[in-house]
């Protein structure tokens, strides 16, 4: 079994999820008492909270840099960065080690293609749904991306950062979801991606008409099927 290396407080409720899904995935497939080899590097989320804000991105793949080249000398056999987001500078963080970063986008691009979609609305940071970073990866594989309109990708965006990011789960927060979500469904969305590792705390399949993919088990999936080939 390989060992999974993983870029945690990204934010830390996340990546609870993430060692949990982890070691679940691993013992699904080996049975007993397995459990998944994790090294785990938790950032201070306050830190890279600040420097996003300020669009200081060389900032936060310094610290992410770092985190990695540790995980990898600590003998990680492979990287996961455990938030959406941070995956704008993922090829940056990738130059700096020479162990394979899973990419989060990646996965979910091969999730949606899997289910033979062609168009999916995107939800998680103003700064996932904005960039190209993620559209990207979807695109690689003929499938179209739509966002929000410009008032629900900033309750979207608050909502990450001031409410999630913190541990609060609001009934009415998910009550303005719904909405958004059947909305981008009228629009043509065949899916819903899930593109920010705190939502699917909040979002399950049966708040949507159409399929959604939780990121963070895709990811999971990914990394576990790395983890024992």
């Amino acid at each position: 079994m390989k060992t999974i290396g993983i870029v945690g407080g990204l934010t830390w409720l996340s990546t609870i999820d993430y060692y949990r899904l982890l070691n679940q995935g691993v013992n699904e497939k080996l049975g007993g008492v397995s459990s998944a080899k994790i090294i785990l590097h938790s950032v201070e989320f306050a830190e890279i909270k600040k420097l996003t804000v300020a669009g200081e991105w060389d900032g936060i793949a310094a610290i992410l840099i770092k985190a990695a080249q540790g995980l990898e000398r600590a003998g990680a056999d492979c990287l996961l960065i455990g938030a959406n987001t941070m995956h704008k500078i993922a090829d940056t963080i990738q130059q700096a080690i020479n162990i394979p970063i899973i990419h989060i986008a990646e996965a979910t691009a091969d999730a949606v293609n899997k289910k033979q979609l062609s168009k999916v609305a995107l939800l998680g940071t103003k700064y996932t749904m904005l960039l190209d970073f993620y559209k990207t990866k979807l695109a690689a594989k003929n499938i179209t991306t739509i966002v929000p309109g410009a008032e629900d990708i900033t309750f979207i965006n608050d909502s990450i950062y001031e409410e999630m990011g913190k541990g609060i789960f609001l009934p009415e927060t998910k009550a303005r979801y719904i909405p958004i979500i059947n909305k981008l469904v009228e629009q043509g969305a065949q899916g819903i991606v899930l593109g920010c590792t705190e939502i699917p705390i909040i979002i399950k399949q049966s708040d949507s008409p159409v399929p959604v993919f939780d990121t963070t088990s895709i990811h999971v999936n990914a990394a576990v099927k790395f983890a024992l080939e």
